[in-house]
């Protein structure tokens, strides 16, 4: 039988263990969430990343990646994993199943690449401690507590009881973020189009060039596919305020049943080859460009990242590429907030970081949200003008500069933590020029230099 005094002791310790401080705590381990923490460890900062489901997440089957994109991978110390796996698609081909009119489209830089989204999960998260990424926790709560000045302390409660503490929260939980909802950022609109996805699998290996495929035709719905490598294809289906909520099987059907009348056999034949464990409908939301341009994106030592800031529909593939780019800007103001502090994290100047952080992505994100739907808008219109001008100028004209305003962006590098120079322009005014450098002040050193001040070499 315990004592009274072993039982108050336990209790004591239950409620320790249930309070936790972090220097810094990020909400999703999407893409955004491991990227983001990956972004910190390379400027030696732990973050502890929370994630509501068991694992890894296996929503989103695939993904594209642009090249802004892999700078940003570049940034983070991870492109050299994932190059070698995939190869990249250079052009694509969008044929008019009405007419048999096939355009050409060319993706700029080094093309794009169409990679498994687990695949760059798990190439994140393999660059972070084991105990970074704790899962099963369900955000319940955010509270804000004010230290003075700007210096302020986020607490965050679970549904599981523990409370942490952190210097930082960053909201990377998604289109439907809990933080976003918490900073009081717009509410999502919906495009009014929905989306399937899902990998075809084919034992034997396919045939097809890696090459994107495009199909229309006088309907609202826009098939594709796209060869991951030699044995998988991501395929998807873009309907105008189509419903497909249902089992998988159900899914598929559905989508056969909608192309069988009007798309070639070969979209047909990636569909009947889905993995059915991959297939998933999901309707197109975004958050309006005005509602990011003016919405409150942070909150002190508060702010979002990913998704959960910037929710885009898919139709110039950089939501991902986006999420990246976050990553990267974030972890750079930390990583010079941290430097400029003598290697400490300090509350006040991270509201600043933040701050910083916000002003850099506000308008990038402004722009990706409007092209991605004003591309989708002009591929999948119904009005006979933008049919006119999608049959005959959109896509040989207008894609490949929406793409371009995407694409062609950098975001940057992560600060060296161990040179402790926040960024170029620190390094440049450290940098000093002289014909003879001694180290040393010993003897051999001042003799030197008292040789060489005689022959006029000072």
């Amino acid at each position: 039988m315990k004592s009274n005094t072993q039982c108050n002791w336990q209790h004591i310790e239950e409620e320790e263990e249930m309070e936790l401080m972090e220097d810094v705590v990020i909400v999703g381990a999407g893409i955004a969430g491991l990227a983001t923490a990956v972004a910190l460890k390379r400027v030696g900062v732990r973050a502890l990343v929370l994630e509501k489901s068991k694992g890894l997440r296996s929503t989103g089957t695939a993904l594209t990646l642009t090249p802004n994109a892999w700078l940003a991978l570049d940034a983070l110390g991870v492109s050299h994993k994932l190059i070698p796996l995939y190869t990249p698609s250079i052009k694509g081909y969008v044929t008019n199943v009405s007419t048999g009119e096939v355009q050409e489209v060319l993706y700029p830089r080094q093309g794009i690449r169409t990679l498994h989204r687990k695949v760059l999960l798990e190439a994140l998260a393999e660059e972070l401690a084991a105990d970074s990424i704790r899962f099963s926790s369900r955000l319940a709560a955010i509270q804000s507590l004010e230290q003075g000045g700007d210096a302020s302390m986020a607490v965050v409660h679970l549904e599981d009881g523990t409370t942490i503490k952190s210097k930082v929260l960053i909201g990377c939980d998604g289109v439907h973020s809990v933080v976003a909802r918490w900073l009081g950022l717009a509410e999502l609109v919906h495009s009014g189009r929905s989306a399937v996805r899902g990998l075809a699998v084919f034992p034997q290996g396919h045939e097809f060039k890696q090459e994107v495929r495009l199909f229309m035709d006088e309907s609202t719905n826009r098939p594709g596919f796209v060869p991951l490598n030699d044995r998988e294809l991501y395929w998807f289906l873009v309907s105008q305020g189509e419903n497909m909520e249902g089992e998988a099987e159900q899914i598929q059907r559905e989508v056969l049943e909608k192309c069988t009348e009007k798309f070639p056999s070969e979209y047909l034949d990636v569909v009947r080859h889905a993995d059915l464990s991959s297939l998933s409908w999901a309707p197109l939301m975004f958050r309006s460009p005005w509602g990011i341009i003016f919405g409150k994106l942070s909150k002190g030592n508060v702010t979002v990242a990913g998704d959960a800031m910037h929710p885009m529909t898919p139709d110039l593939g950089n939501g991902g590429g986006a999420s990246l780019e976050d990553a990267v800007v974030l972890g750079r103001h930390i990583g010079n907030s941290i430097i400029n502090n003598g290697g400490l994290i300090v509350p006040g100047d991270m509201a600043k970081a933040i701050d910083d952080y916000v002003k850099e992505r506000r308008w990038r994100a402004a722009v990706l949200v409007t092209a991605s739907y004003l591309s989708g808008r002009m591929q999948q219109g119904d009005k006979w003008w933008i049919k006119f001008l999608r049959d005959r100028a959109f896509y040989k004209y207008f894609f490949s500069w929406l793409a371009r305003l995407a694409v062609v962006y950098d975001c940057g590098k992560l600060p060296n933590i161990s040179s402790g120079e926040p960024d170029h322009s620190k390094k440049e005014e450290m940098e000093m020029m002289e014909d003879v450098v001694i180290v040393g002040a010993g003897i051999a050193g001042l003799a030197t230099t008292v040789a060489l001040k005689r022959v006029g070499r000072e």
